[in-house]
């Protein structure tokens, strides 16, 4: 095999990738059920469900748009040399390999954000403005995404630099010391995500005392569920949408309810909602997510370490002379079937611990509120009652609601 013959593998699986996904996105968009199934009746009348018809169907437009740009704008990078001529110019601005691979990623990174912004834009203050969820002003888009550049900045860049130091001092070992930094910061992420990075974006605050809080209080004594304090986000300075989650580890664990949550739920739908996020937590989910996530982890960067410094990689891609950032590129597109199929096998887990949790909530009696919720969520959201089979296989983390009712009745 020689660098050409890499090339258009790259070149199928990006081709691949951009049609599987568009024929499951065509699959979903054609899946119409007028009739509401019987489990699902009173979350939308006529008139609700033909609005969430036309959110679904203004979203698949909008979608199939943006897909096609990305890929037309990766294959003009892939047939015309682009990720070449940027190697090139970073390694005449420096002679350092490690800024030469922070640069190369920036410049690759505001690229895409440039292609991206009108489709953010459009998706935020047309589509989401026109069905009534758009909360976001000008001035908080424009914040959110400087402080995101900073984070990346911050953030992304120093621990960038650090892995490929390493990769430069470290040799055959590299990825065992790439996997021992990554993991110690995903696990302080996940610990400490929503005390030290969230509130850069939103505002969160003791759920205040009354008869929510009492009886959440009342559910956690009875779950024993030590909960030390419960916060409400301001998500409503974005979104009408509502949600709530689970985050931490051990003493940093902590729950947020979304201020849009407590406004559209009532008390006991809302401890039904909590009752499932503290199943999460008790069933061990979040550990055992954040172990899985730090095992797989661990044989990319075994793999990565393997092949990071073959000429071919770099070659098939235009650059003679290997380096850690075109190998990393090329690495990420070849392996992505891996990721594909490994992203299956996590989606299936997912379903399963939210059919678990749930569960969970059921053995507190509280199935018909934790219904009652999921059905106002869904219908808030104009959320999808009937998407397609295949495409829930591949792409849904949670089930969709239709199947957790049933599940849930079947307990």
């Amino acid at each position: 095999m020689n660098a050409e013959h890499i090339f258009y593998i790259i070149i199928a699986i990006v081709a691949w990738q951009f049609l599987f996904d568009q024929w499951l996105d065509y699959l979903n968009h054609k899946t119409v059920n007028t009739k509401i199934p019987e489990e699902l009746e009173g979350v939308y009348d006529e008139d609700k469900y033909r609005k969430q018809q036309d959110y679904k169907k203004a979203n698949y437009s909008f979608g199939l748009l943006s897909e096609i740009v990305s890929f037309s704008v990766m294959m003009a990078m892939l047939f015309l040399g682009g990720f070449a001529l940027i190697n090139n110019w970073v390694t005449e601005i420096s002679s350092n390999v490690t800024v030469q691979s922070l640069l190369f990623f920036a410049v690759i990174g505001a690229g895409s954000s440039i292609i991206s912004l009108p489709f953010s834009i459009y998706g935020t203050f047309v589509i989401e403005e026109r069905f009534g969820f758009n909360k976001t002003t000008p001035k908080i888009f424009i914040l959110d995404m400087l402080k995101s550049v900073l984070l990346s900045v911050v953030i992304g860049g120093p621990l960038m630099a650090l892995v490929i130091w390493l990769y430069s001092i470290a040799g055959n070992l590299f990825w065992l010391y790439a996997w021992m930094v990554i993991s110690g910061f995903t696990i302080f992420m996940t610990m400490f995500y929503t005390s030290l990075i969230l509130p850069l974006f939103n505002k969160q605050t003791p759920l205040e005392e009354g008869e929510l809080r009492d009886a959440i209080e009342s559910f956690s004594v009875k779950a024993g569920f030590k909960l030390d304090n419960v916060f409400v986000m301001d998500g409503s300075k974005r979104s009408t949408k509502a949600n709530a989650f689970f985050s931490g580890l051990g003493s940093r664990k902590r729950i947020v309810l979304y201020d849009t949550l407590i406004k559209d739920l009532k008390a006991e739908e809302i401890v039904a909602v909590l009752a499932h996020e503290i199943g999460h937590y008790k069933l061990k989910h979040t550990l055992w997510g954040t172990i899985t996530g730090v095992i797989q982890m661990g044989i990319i960067l075994f793999v990565f370490g393997l092949v990071v410094g073959s000429p071919l990689l770099s070659q098939a891609l235009g650059v003679n002379e290997p380096n850690f950032h075109i190998g990393l590129l090329a690495f990420g597109i070849l392996y992505s079937p891996v990721s594909f199929i490994a992203g299956i096998f996590m989606t299936i887990l997912s379903r399963k611990n939210e059919y678990a949790a749930d569960a969970y909530a059921n053995g507190f009696g509280l199935e018909e509120a934790l219904i009652s919720g999921l059905k106002t969520i869904s219908s808030n959201a104009l959320s999808n009652l009937t998407p397609h089979s295949l495409y829930v296989f591949f792409h849904y983390s949670h089930p969709p609601l239709l199947q957790r009712i049933r599940a849930i009745k079947e307990k």
